[in-house]
């Protein structure tokens, strides 16, 4: 997870200030820099990584000593086994040890969420590799040739992060299922639980190593993504808008905007009017990677 975090802070910083449409409805509306709009998945895999955390946490209670599900005959140390066995924490109830699978509920929760981040990486990622696009070329280790096309180079792993989501996000309702009215304390249904968590922890370090060597390796073209940046169809509605809301008539506005307010559609104004805090602004994308570096730095330190 940080590992793919780097990669995508270090890619932001490398096109901090490269203009790009941002999409709304997958069209265009307002431009942003595509530092930004990398520096969005960064903040998700934050929350995910802080998940996953949270579920590590919760899988450090001992449950050794609960015997098959009253406890054991002796007043054995559990905490002294726990330090031993680099435990936390020790399971304060005997039943809930032996029934509980919360901790593969909380992994699973957080590997689905991270698979779902991953799945929207992978759609853009497709789609800006595209001839459409042309916004970026993956890398070759990350993509395959067609087995007719010779001309072709197909985004395999990042329509791969779209395809696998599902299937973390399927072991998540199926062991929901699985719990789901299952009386105390221990039932072979429970043995289902390995599965579902192997399997997603399997697909999830794939898809994070997929992901971290697409994002470190893509190759992006500057001028394409200016010229889809610069289409004055992204401000100019806004402009209008703006004069219709001051009472001139539409017409009159759409007018009024094609020929005299040029400069107000110069595309560096409307990046760089955008001064809020988390917007895209050339200053606000800069200062939100010196917290995405402070995040980062903290979560290697811990």
């Amino acid at each position: 997870m940080t590992g793919l975090m780097a990669a995508v802070l270090a890619s932001a910083e490398a096109h901090v200030d490269w203009p790009m449409p941002g999409y709304t409805h997958l069209q265009r509306a307002q431009p942003v820099y595509l530092g930004h709009h990398l520096l969005a998945y960064f903040w998700m895999l934050a929350r995910d990584r802080e998940r996953f955390a949270f579920a590590e946490r919760e899988a450090g209670r001992l449950p050794l000593g609960a015997g098959a599900l009253a406890g054991v005959n002796f007043d054995i140390d559990r905490r002294m086994v726990a330090e031993d066995l680099g435990f936390g924490d020790v399971a304060a109830n005997s039943i809930d040890a032996v029934s509980g699978r919360d901790f593969v509920l909380d992994y699973l929760n957080a590997a689905a969420t991270c698979a779902t981040h991953l799945s929207r990486l992978g759609a853009e990622l497709v789609l800006w590799s595209s001839s459409e696009f042309g916004f970026c070329e993956l890398p070759d280790a990350w993509s395959s040739g067609s087995s007719i096309m010779p001309q072709k180079k197909n985004p395999d792993a990042a329509e791969l992060l779209r395809g696998k989501a599902p299937r973390v996000v399927g072991h998540l309702a199926a062991l929901h299922g699985v719990m789901h009215g299952l009386p105390l304390t221990y039932n072979k249904d429970l043995q289902e639980d390995k599965e579902h968590l192997f399997d997603a922890v399997d697909t999830i370090e794939i898809s994070l190593a997929a992901a971290t060597g697409m994002i470190a390796g893509a190759r992006w073209d500057r001028e394409r993504m200016r010229a889809a940046a610069t289409d004055e169809l992204i401000a100019a509605t806004d402009v209008a808008d703006l004069l219709v809301g001051l009472g001139m008539p539409f017409r009159e506005a759409h007018g009024v905007v094609r020929e005299q307010f040029d400069e107000v559609l110069v595309q560096s104004s409307w990046l760089e009017s955008k001064v809020s805090e988390g917007g895209t602004s050339l200053a606000r994308v800069k200062e939100q990677a010196g917290k995405a570096h402070a995040v980062l730095d903290d979560g290697a330190a811990g």
